[in-house]
């Protein structure tokens, strides 16, 4: 994985994280889907991709919560599995 790869997919990552984080799902969507869009060639199985994005739109805040993070945490996984090696910022 180029390191430009590792920056566009942490980006990704960010925004994603910054949407698992919200009470209620966000009023534009445009960056999740941006980001979605962005990891897609990166993982090989759609089904984190799809529930992150099923997830986010959910209205009931403990099964959004629990769908966004187990979806993330599939997102990381695959990732992981292509290459990508998490950098800490701090």
């Amino acid at each position: 994985m180029t390191p430009r790869e590792q920056t566009v997919i942490e980006l990704a990552l960010k925004v994603l994280e910054e949407a698992s984080l919200m009470k209620k799902p966000p009023e534009s969507l445009t960056s999740v889907r941006l980001a979605l869009r962005v990891l897609l060639p990166h993982c090989p199985e759609k089904w984190p991709l799809e529930g992150f994005w099923g997830g986010v739109t959910n209205e009931h805040e403990i099964g959004r919560a629990q769908t966004m993070t187990a979806s993330l945490n599939g997102i990381r996984l695959q990732l992981e599995k292509r290459g990508w090696k998490p950098r800490y910022q701090s």
